[in-house]
């Protein structure tokens, strides 16, 4: 798919709030059909109204649970039902998690997998089909800077998102020459209420934001950038480039960076992550990437 074409039909999962949100606005602004999907039915319709009042573009938006099998096929039956084909397939839709590896349950990180890992599969095995009968389409996974580089606390959550960087590069692989593209998307410290959603199972941890933030704005732009001009990953910050670089050269360089974060908030912790004051974890849920 070369450029995005006047009247595309774009599918968002996640589009309840966050970068999901703001990539069907910008996907609007170009002149897109949209079906948007998101866990909060009444978030995600209501940005498709403010999206209708805003553009005038044409949406549909609906509850979509994306572990779920049954949720998934309906919200691209929904696009092919509606308007005949779907052009642009955006995986978006995640949950935050922060935990040393040892406080990490089973049943937690099982969780997690099916919503960013197993979630992304269902959205590309319902879509794929319909892009190779129409021969062309893009699908775009939001990925992670995590998922080229993990960092205490966050061993589960980058887990799934390595998990999209190697299935992304299978899927790029095998869509050769059916006129489907894909990209994988790896934002950072999104200002969005991900941080705050996330859950917590290591007490006394925070989660925050390592290093400079952008706006799900600039995201949702290099998103809409990635249909006109397909590339195989998208940094959303440039500078990360520069630093993947400089850490696969010289791998004990993060080790010692994540090293000294980790003995940042060791001194708040049990060796069992028990708080050694009254403060609570945040126990949230994240229905939307940040």
């Amino acid at each position: 798919m070369a450029r995005l074409k006047p009247g595309a039909v774009v599918v968002v999962t996640g589009a309840g709030g966050g970068i999901g949100r703001a990539t069907a606005a910008a996907f609007a602004q170009r002149g897109a059909r949209l079906v948007l999907g998101d866990l909060r039915e009444v978030a995600v319709r209501e940005a498709g109204r403010t999206i209708v009042e805003r553009t005038g573009a044409a949406v549909v938006a609906m509850a979509c649970d994306v572990r779920r099998d049954g949720d998934v096929e309906r919200l691209v039956g929904a696009a092919f039902e509606r308007f005949g084909r779907v052009d642009v397939m955006v995986n978006n839709a995640g949950t935050g998690y922060y935990a040393r590896v040892e406080d990490t349950s089973v049943e937690d990180f099982r969780e997690l997998w099916e919503t960013n890992v197993l979630g992304v599969h269902r959205g590309i095995a319902a879509v794929v089909p319909v892009m190779r009968a129409q021969s062309e389409g893009h699908i775009v996974i939001v990925g992670s800077v995590n998922g080229r580089q993990s960092w205490p606390f966050h061993g589960a959550y980058s887990a799934t998102k390595f998990a999209l960087t190697g299935l992304t590069q299978s899927l790029r692989m095998e869509l050769a020459g059916s006129g489907v593209t894909a990209s994988l998307i790896l934002p950072v410290n999104v200002r969005t209420g991900f941080f705050d959603a996330a859950k917590v199972a290591t007490a006394g941890y925070v989660p925050q934001p390592l290093g400079a933030t952008t706006s799900a704005a600039s995201v949702a732009r290099r998103i809409v950038r990635s249909v006109d001009r397909p590339s195989p990953e998208i940094d959303t910050v440039g500078a990360m480039r520069l630093a993947f670089v400089l850490g696969g050269a010289f791998p004990w360089l993060a080790d010692a960076v994540g090293k000294r974060w980790y003995r940042r908030w060791s001194p708040r912790m049990h060796p069992k992550g028990v708080y050694e004051d009254s403060a609570s974890p945040n126990s949230g849920r994240a229905s939307a990437k940040d």
